[in-house]
């Protein structure tokens, strides 16, 4: 048991209890804004904020540029959402639940297509680009990006996104020595199946009152 405890947490014997304290704090409003977005939730937005900030200034003093950046654009993908989801498309609704359009999805190809370029961009030029955790971090930055984009936009297909994302992300995160992140994208994924499910509830009814 004790080999397993050291195996899991044993990293953090060389982290400031600062950072320890705010990674748990972020993870902590990382649940709270999943949980928001399963429910339809605006509060997805601002605990969504709290936690990214928190990630940008960790994964910044850790180095971890990909997963930098992936929190940045949650950032201000947030704000962008937060104006999607309150705007009114006539004089008593907000933008509704739906299905991505032809024209989403081919925005969602050059979007991961670009993600990508750009990611890899970034690895070679601060040399970053050294072993296959940069491949798999560009992969899943490319993929996050989208279902962050989509998201905001409140289309359903977000959730398929980050599933594979968070799939991805658990095991690599704990690889990394960041275990309650790993944690973290663990329940996160099991969230986002349930997310999808409710999304999905919501949307038929939606469309069978039309």
């Amino acid at each position: 048991m004790s080999e397993i405890i050291d195996f899991l947490f044993g990293q953090y014997k060389t982290y400031a209890t600062i950072d320890i304290v705010l990674e748990i704090i972020a993870v902590i409003f990382g649940f709270l804004s999943v949980w928001f977005s399963k429910q339809n939730k605006i509060w997805v937005f601002p605990t969504g904020m709290i936690s990214t900030s928190i990630f940008v200034y960790l994964l910044l003093k850790w180095e971890l540029l990909g997963d930098m950046m992936i929190n940045g654009y949650y950032f201000i993908m947030s704000v962008y959402g937060w104006y999607i989801w309150t705007r009114k498309v006539d004089s008593t609704h907000v933008t509704p639940i739906s299905r991505t359009t032809k024209k989403e999805k081919l925005t969602s190809i050059y979007i991961f297509l670009a993600t990508l370029v750009f990611v890899f961009i970034i690895y070679k030029t601060f040399d970053k680009w050294t072993n296959w955790v940069a491949y798999v971090d560009t992969i899943t930055t490319a993929i996050f990006f989208v279902g962050m984009w989509l998201m905001a936009k409140r289309k359903i297909e977000n959730w398929i996104y980050w599933i594979i994302g968070d799939i991805i992300s658990a095991p690599l995160y704990l690889y990394k020595g960041f275990t309650f992140t790993s944690l973290q994208y663990l329940i996160f994924t099991f969230i986002a199946i349930f997310g999808y499910i409710a999304w999905k509830k919501s949307l038929n009814k939606n469309l069978s009152t039309l």
